[in-house]
């Protein structure tokens, strides 16, 4: 199995995306930890910061080192330089906040998947035309479980997966599955600036598995 067959299995078996940036490399590496140890296999670290692709190679060094089974993915990927800079460092897969035509040839030269970030039933039709698997719908506290249910028919191939305002609760999570989505993404909901300030990174394990077990019951 390739490593874009490989993501697309592991983003629905986990069901849960946590994502998050920290300018700080000790922080960004100990809440890659807490995450693992939590059972979490796949993260999206996201290009917000100077720090950011500096970060990501010493979080891709840390996988290889002592997190078997850890795939990396690049989120708030904008242009083809970006994205061509996070896969030198060692991404294994892209993930842009809309729909970046120019990012596809990058993801295709090396084949990774890469993930689209869609708002409306036009984007979506032409993120699926692109070759698209699957869909981030951003923001999602926008567009809520509702809108995906009204259009879901109308996309029986692709996946989707719902970041931006997903809380660490039963009726958010519940609510966004019943819609039909493959996992949901959780930023600072799940990642807060709190448990980042305070490095609370057994609390950050302990709510990780709480979100995994929703996940679970919400199948």
């Amino acid at each position: 199995m390739d490593k874009k067959e490989t993501i697309l299995k592991l983003i629905p078996e986990q069901g849960i995306l946590p994502l998050y940036f920290n300018k700080d490399e000790e922080v960004s590496i100990e809440i890659l930890r807490a995450l693992y140890k939590a059972g979490i296999k796949t993260i999206e670290y996201t290009n917000r910061g100077e720090a950011a692709l500096k970060n990501f190679a010493k979080l891709r060094e840390v996988c290889d080192k002592e997190l078997g089974g850890m795939y990396l993915g690049v989120g708030t990927i904008k242009n083809a330089k970006d994205a061509q800079a996070f896969v030198d460092a060692g991404a294994d897969y892209i993930i842009s906040p809309g729909l970046v035509e120019e990012v596809i040839p990058v993801a295709e030269k090396h084949n990774l998947l890469w993930v689209p970030g869609c708002m409306t039933p036009s984007e979506i039709i032409r993120a699926e035309n692109l070759g698209a698997k699957v869909v981030k719908l951003f923001p999602g506290n926008m567009l809520g479980p509702a809108f995906l249910s009204s259009i879901k028919t109308l996309f029986p191939n692709l996946l989707f997966m719902p970041t931006g305002g997903v809380e660490l609760t039963k009726e958010s999570i519940g609510g966004w599955f019943k819609a039909g989505v493959c996992a949901v993404g959780m930023g600072s909901q799940l990642i807060s600036a709190g448990v980042m300030e305070g490095k609370k990174y057994a609390e950050l394990t302990e709510a990780t598995k709480e979100a995994i077990a929703i996940v679970n019951a919400s199948r």
